[in-house]
């Protein structure tokens, strides 16, 4: 393992050190597992911390992704649920390869030609993320703040979704096996926030919880 990773897992992990925030201020320091996961991660944020570019660490065990720059918190968004497939395919750094679409406002009737500009109300509240290496992460809006119209929709589109997952597994020569998938469940300003927060190539990292 990465010496730098392991210094800085048991620095941050280390009780007194005054106000210094903890990488993960959860982890069970007599779960070996869950030491040895909390490591992997902290090895592939050494390397992206390094760099100018923001990344985003889904914690799965906390159940918040963090929007990080330099290692630092910019933003947290809380998950309501989540499930996932496959552990294993959750490792390493993955690479966006496609953004939610943009769900652009109508015009106001006599308004003028001109859009106001692209702000978070404008993104969508379920949507689904592709990676490199091969990874799917679905967002999809929790029922709760639906009415029964928008449920129904919403339903509609997760069985929607899951029959052409399900078609594009039979019928392609690639295997599930290849692909991991993920499903994060948000409040809907919560989703739109982190559709937001997404741009081309954004790196991501998962923190597996070491109970699934």
């Amino acid at each position: 393992m990465n010496f730098c990773a392991i210094l800085l897992l048991l620095t941050f992990a280390a009780p007194g050190w005054g106000k210094e925030p903890e990488a993960f201020p959860d982890l069970n320091l007599t779960d070996g597992q869950a030491i040895k996961e909390a490591t992997r991660v902290l090895e592939e944020e050494v390397k992206l911390a390094a760099r100018p570019q923001t990344y985003v660490l889904i914690d799965l065990a906390t159940k918040t992704i963090h929007i990080k720059g330099r290692g630092v918190d910019l933003h947290r968004i809380p998950i309501i649920l989540w499930a996932s497939d496959s552990r294993d395919h959750l490792k390493g750094i993955h690479k966006l390869t496609t953004r939610p679409a943009v769900v652009r406002r109508k015009i106001e009737p006599g308004a003028g030609a001109e859009q106001e500009p692209i702000s978070v109300a404008d993104m969508p509240v379920d949507y689904v993320l592709t990676f490199t290496p091969a990874l799917t992460i679905t967002v999809v809006p929790s029922a709760a703040e639906n009415n029964l119209l928008k449920g129904a929709l919403f339903l509609s589109k997760a069985w929607w979704r899951q029959t052409k997952t399900w078609a594009g597994t039979v019928f392609s020569d690639q295997s599930s096996k290849q692909s991991g998938q993920l499903q994060l469940t948000l409040s809907a300003d919560h989703a739109q926030s982190f559709a937001w927060s997404l741009v081309d190539g954004v790196a991501v990292v998962i923190r597996r919880a070491s109970d699934r």
